[in-house]
């Protein structure tokens, strides 16, 4: 056999001595490669697609190195596509087995260890630690079966091991050059659409946006940033690399006059217009609007990524709905301005809070907690496909009225002209600190709401109805009375949020709801 070849060789070795020992290589090789699992076929496989099949041609490939395998950045997850390796835990030259963590991969939704499926040494790394994302597939190291083979891999580049398989497809091409591998044309920077001026959300992973609101840049959508990710998507290595001052201007139209480009803007802000349903056997396929297949992407995240526990509490409304009525009272009303509602003093009651808390207006940075100054609550506004979460920026420092205009405004904009879109709004699409929503209107009791990251809370409130509650009055003789009461409960990210905490949070939410005076302190 060839193994007794390899054993049996004189030292003095010539041509065909060497000829053989690659020959007994290859056949050790394609005999391991029988013996892997299937998953570890397919990233060798992944492997030698991506360096043109210079795993197939295994005697061109052994005769610059000694038998290896080149490694693949894994796929961790069904949805993964690519990742940043953020810690190695083997250093080249290192021993490894079978379940042995190699390195940490950090994804957009979590950090993952890659584990070994097979014992083997780490030959080369080629992308060190911390170097930006890495789609999946892309060649991250090199192991070898034996110690001694490591040193040749000193001066390994991926490059070089991929040249002769690309010299050998080439006969192919030119034998069929009516068929030739397409090659993909860099994509000029200047040509980027311009999201914000079609009101069309753009295609971004979750820490891309988180990122951008990290450094200041606002929503993504408004951000002439080319995606370098599949599809065109935004990666969060395209914000780190994003510099404004450099950041290619809109493409400068001709207007002829202020009246005319009026329309056409107008126009460009338009939405498009949705396909018609489509009928089937007993079903109907409707279509959905770019932001609410973004938000469904976002909550589905978020529902996988935060460890999510819920509190409720019990509210007594008396004392609030009396404030109200006394402000609407002494504040000169028109005929379509209903006022202070109920809703905006929870919303005040609940920034109060996050300033007796402030632990609570936090968020996870995987490494650290972040705490805000400044509490901004999204609002949910409008249902099923019209569903949004306008932003009501500082609602601790600001007074009732302002937060009551607020809210108005951004109502009218979701029940305005029909084929309008709010997401052309600034800031409409903005994530804050904390998120309320309100489903009393639904007589909804209470209901548990997913948090939105990178938030560590989000509050829902039940409807609001008259109970039979016990008597807290000493000096009547009824033990029973009637009041108007509340449900509400909160959703924590248990890793920012913990169940102290939160009932922390909630007592003071209480207090200044039933008591509503401390609100205008």
């Amino acid at each position: 056999s060839l193994l007794d070849i390899h054993h049996f060789l004189p030292t003095d070795r010539s041509n065909a001595t060497i000829m053989a020992m690659s020959l007994g290589r290859t056949a050790l090789a394609r005999a391991a490669r029988r013996s892997l699992s299937s998953s570890s076929r397919y990233n060798l496989n992944k492997n030698a697609s991506i360096l043109g099949g210079a795993l197939n041609n295994n005697s061109r490939w052994f005769a610059s190195y000694p038998a290896h395998e080149v490694v693949g950045m894994p796929s961790l997850s069904p949805t993964m596509e690519s990742g940043t390796i953020s810690a190695w835990n083997l250093e080249e030259g290192a021993s490894f087995n079978a379940g042995d963590v190699i390195c940490s991969v950090e994804t957009d939704k979590a950090t993952v260890d890659f584990e070994a499926q097979d014992e083997g040494v780490v030959a080369k790394i080629i992308v060190e630690a911390g170097s930006g994302e890495i789609p999946c597939g892309t060649p991250i190291l090199v192991t070898v079966e034996d110690e001694a083979d490591v040193p040749a891999f000193k001066d390994f580049v991926v490059e070089e091991a991929a040249a002769p398989a690309a010299a050998a497809a080439a006969p192919v091409e030119e034998a069929a050059p009516a068929a030739p591998t397409p090659v993909a044309a860099p994509t000029p920077v200047a040509a980027a659409p311009a999201p914000a001026a079609t009101g069309e959300r753009v295609l971004a992973s979750p820490r891309a946006h988180t990122l951008a609101k990290e450094k200041g840049y606002g929503e993504i959508s408004a951000l002439r940033i080319v995606g370098t990710g599949p599809g065109g998507r935004i990666i969060a290595q395209d914000v780190l690399d994003y510099d404004p001052s450099s950041a290619p201007a809109p493409v400068a139209v001709a207007e002829t006059t202020t009246a005319a480009a009026a329309p056409a803007a107008a126009a460009a802000a338009a939405p498009a217009p949705l396909p018609e349903p489509v009928k089937g056997p007993g079903y109907t396929d409707y279509s959905l609007p770019t932001s609410a297949m973004e938000l469904a992407s976002r909550l589905h995240t978020s529902k996988q990524n935060v460890p999510h526990y819920y509190l409720s509490i019990d509210l007594s409304l008396d004392s609030l709905m009396e404030l109200r009525s006394s402000l609407n009272s002494t504040m000169k009303l028109d005929e379509n301005d209903g006022g202070i509602s109920v809703n905006d003093l929870l919303m005040k009651a609940a920034a109060s809070a996050m300033k007796t808390v402030p632990a609570a207006n936090a968020s996870w940075m995987e490494n650290f907690i972040r705490v805000y100054d400044s509490v901004d609550i999204n609002v949910v506004v409008g249902n099923g496909s019209s569903l949004y979460a306008p932003v009501i920026r500082d609602a601790g420092r600001r007074g009732l009225k302002a937060l009551s205009d607020d809210v108005a405004a951004a109502t009218a904009v979701v029940e305005g002209e029909e084929g309008s879109d709010p997401t052309t709004v600034p800031g409409f699409g903005d994530v804050g600190t904390f998120t309320m929503v309100n489903l009393g209107m639904f007589g909804v009791k209470s209901a548990a709401p997913i948090i939105r990251e990178p938030q560590a809370c989000a509050l829902a409130l039940g409807v609001i109805e008259n109970r039979i509650v016990p008597n807290d009055d000493v000096e009547s003789e009824e033990i029973y009375k009637e009041s108007v009461m509340m449900t509400a409960t909160l959703s924590c990210d248990h890793r920012v949020v913990d169940g102290a905490v939160g009932a922390q949070w909630l007592s003071a939410f209480k207090n200044h709801v039933e008591n509503p005076v401390t609100l205008l302190l």
